[in-house]
């Protein structure tokens, strides 16, 4: 299997497969804070982001946004202050395709250089 790190994101189609429980075995260690959220009977990733005010928060939702942009793959988004809270999941397919645990990831990414 590969290495989540190494994955890129690739547009999905619908009828591309949800990832197996195998896969998201194997994917979850790397999203330590990331949990699966079931919304109207479809599987999520979601996690909550910390910050000390609503400007850092807003600022990371923008690098959010833009990161999804560039894959054209959309999460949904709650900015309150001092928080973001991310959702990924693959609308196509109502459920998690791998591109949602590579676009986990690389939000975590994100935050370093939030914190920056």
């Amino acid at each position: 299997m590969e290495n989540l790190q190494d994955i890129k994101c690739a547009a999905c189609q619908g009828g591309a497969s949800l990832v197996t429980q195998e896969e998201i075995t194997q994917f979850m260690p790397n999203l330590a804070e990331w949990n699966i959220k079931q919304v109207f009977e479809i599987n999520r990733l979601e996690r909550t982001y910390y910050f000390k005010d609503f400007k850092e928060a807003l600022a990371f939702t923008q690098r959010v946004g833009d990161l999804a942009e560039q894959a054209n793959h959309h999460p949904a988004i709650l900015t309150e202050w001092g928080r973001v809270t991310v959702s990924w999941w693959t609308h196509k397919i109502k459920g998690l395709h791998i591109n949602d645990f590579v676009m986990a990831l690389q939000t975590d990414n994100l935050l370093q250089g939030a914190l920056q």
